[in-house]
């Protein structure tokens, strides 16, 4: 007979990972299925960083779970012995009535946080890296920083195990159905197939194939990182004299950037945000990264910093899975309620959540509810692109 489980977890990526560790924690038996091996390169949790920042241009009502998703983070480095976070502070740049700037400033005050806003010449003083132009600001916010995504998701594998998860990694999930009667879960693989009371499904960019009657559309983009080693070497964009920084241009151009964190010859790296993101499925995803690409990355990002495009590197891609409104889908699913928890459609932004959606997955399967608010993710929502 095959083993049965109080929860299995679909996918052990960033959210995956987190979902198997406060489960296990809270002493649920807990299987952990994924299709790789642990901290992989072929989903959304890869390439050495990720922004974190409390001034959430995207909505305020993010605000209270980023509040959660520090102190997790924290937590996570002191049980584990991990550098996982660097608050290295972050500058929101662009004209005033961007969405960059306007969006941050419009959470920092709603939510009282922490911040300055910078005219362009204390950004060019504070910062001699950035050459913003004379009617460009930027939102300064101390506590914004890095997370390092590959550090991130070992470390909650790390702890799933601790708490006594069984994780099967290489095993990937070629279906799963609700039981009759609200009697539990089965989940197939190629090896096996799993009975458990609870599902909990984080497929990242798989969810349009194993959540294909959820409602919510998820479309996945190929999206390119690249790094780039500045005119004149590093020690310029190094943690402590370089920020995170997110740069919106006067078309509305997104791009976003981190300090030099992989020593002297590793580079600063940057990436446009959505901006040229081609429809793909994993399977089919563009892997090569092509020289009018890096051409066009050069270019924008030249503008505001202008040592930076100095000598290319590397690149490497990844997916976003984006729902119409660039908001998460979590909940319960709505064919299934009673047995299944979903967590899609991060949309090129969710990996700073990582900890606290953990959190509410592990609430949602257990309890039944959560007092964190996600109704903004409700996967029952009507969607439509953002204004």
């Amino acid at each position: 007979m095959s083993p049965s489980y109080d929860v299995i977890v679909l996918g052990l990526g960033g959210m995956g990972g987190a979902a198997a560790y406060h489960l296990a924690a809270r002493g649920a038996r807990v299987l952990g299925l994924e299709r790789f091996g642990p901290v992989h390169r072929h989903g959304s949790s890869h390439g050495g960083s990720r922004i974190i920042r409390q001034a959430y241009f995207e909505d305020p009502a993010y605000v209270p779970l980023l509040l959660r998703s520090y102190e997790l983070f924290e937590r996570l480095e002191r049980d584990t012995g991990r550098e996982v976070a660097t608050l290295c502070g972050g500058v929101m740049a662009g004209r005033p009535d961007s969405r960059t700037v306007a969006g941050s400033l419009r959470s920092a005050r709603r939510w009282d946080l922490p911040h300055e806003v910078l005219d362009a010449k204390e950004i060019r003083r504070r910062f001699p890296t950035m050459a913003p132009a004379d009617d460009e600001v930027a939102l300064y916010e101390e506590r914004a920083g890095l997370v390092r995504p590959e550090q991130t998701v070992a470390a909650h594998v790390q702890l799933a195990l601790r708490h006594g998860a069984e994780l099967r990694f290489q095993e990937p999930v070629t279906r799963w159905e609700a039981l009759p009667g609200d009697r539990g879960v089965r989940v197939h693989t190629a090896e096996n197939s799993y009975t458990a009371g609870r599902l909990v499904v984080c497929p990242g960019a798989w969810a349009p194939r194993l959540l294909a009657g959820l409602g919510l559309p998820i479309t996945v983009e190929r999206q390119v990182m690249y790094w780039f080693q500045p005119e004149g070497g590093v020690a310029p964009f190094e943690p402590g004299r370089h920020p995170v920084y997110i740069w919106e241009d006067a078309e509305g151009v997104q791009i976003y950037g981190f300090p030099a964190i992989d020593g002297p010859r590793g580079g600063a790296k940057v990436a446009f945000f959505r901006k040229g993101g081609t429809p793909c499925t994993p399977e089919t995803i563009d892997r090569a990264v092509h020289d009018h690409e890096v051409a066009a990355m050069a270019a924008q990002v030249g503008r505001p910093l202008p040592t930076l495009p100095g000598t290319f590197l590397k690149a490497a891609t990844c997916m976003y899975s984006t729902t119409p409104d660039e908001h998460f889908g979590i909940g319960p699913h709505p064919e299934h309620p009673g047995s299944t928890t979903v967590a899609c459609g991060f949309s090129g932004h969710g990996f700073k959540f990582v900890p606290v959606v953990g959190e509410i997955l592990a609430d949602l399967a257990l309890d039944g509810a959560t007092a964190h608010p996600i109704e903004l993710f409700d996967p029952r929502r009507p969607v439509a692109a953002p204004a």
